[in-house]
């Protein structure tokens, strides 16, 4: 499959290396973009991903497709799947695409460690239809998640911060920002 390796280098170039989830994950995103009707080297405007994971796939995803989180085409949702949902907005049209599960992983190198380089190759030559599922799916995404400008911000009301994209919490009739009314994912020192 040597038409895929332009983009295994793309993801090489963004990630770092070249590993098994880039390959899956370049794999995801092409056929994704082949199902929407898209070409990966052009710039896609209306491709929004939903990445399902936080691992090198999602880079792959990245890399391909062009899609970043600061231009709100990039989602993310933790499901620690290696699952992507494309979307085209111009047509509303949506696939997901999900690796199979399967026996991949070759014999283990001398020293007893996962023959990388074996997985990789061995998921470059998978045919599509044993490594990924792609289904058809519909993708209800709201007025504030399109790209573009904020369509509306507020201010917490305990820590004063900007909340923007209507992502604030009322509780007890107190609009907060999420850190002040589920806990915040850091402490402050001092």
């Amino acid at each position: 499959m040597d038409d895929i390796t332009p983009y295994l280098n793309k993801g090489r170039e963004f990630h770092g290396d070249v590993c098994p989830g880039i390959v899956i994950g370049t794999r995801i995103a092409l056929a994704g973009m082949r199902e929407l009707g898209m070409n990966p080297e052009e710039k896609n405007r209306d491709l929004i991903v939903y990445v399902e994971i936080d691992r090198c796939m999602a880079d792959a995803i990245q890399a391909v497709t062009g899609v970043t989180m600061g231009h709100r085409t990039l989602k993310y949702k933790d499901y620690g799947k290696f699952a992507a949902t494309f979307l085209d907005l111009s047509t509303g049209k949506a696939v997901r695409i999900s690796a199979a599960e399967g026996e991949r992983d070759p014999s283990p190198d001398n020293g007893g460690n996962p023959n990388m380089a074996g997985m990789v190759e061995k998921l470059t030559q998978t045919p599509e239809e044993e490594l990924l599922i792609i289904e058809e799916v519909e993708v209800d995404i709201g007025e504030n998640d399109i790209p573009g400008f904020p369509k509306f911000k507020t201010y917490c009301e305990d820590c004063g911060d900007r909340i923007l994209d209507s992502r604030e919490v009322l509780v007890n009739g107190q609009t907060l920002c999420k850190a002040c009314a589920e806990g915040p994912y850091y402490q402050k020192i001092g």
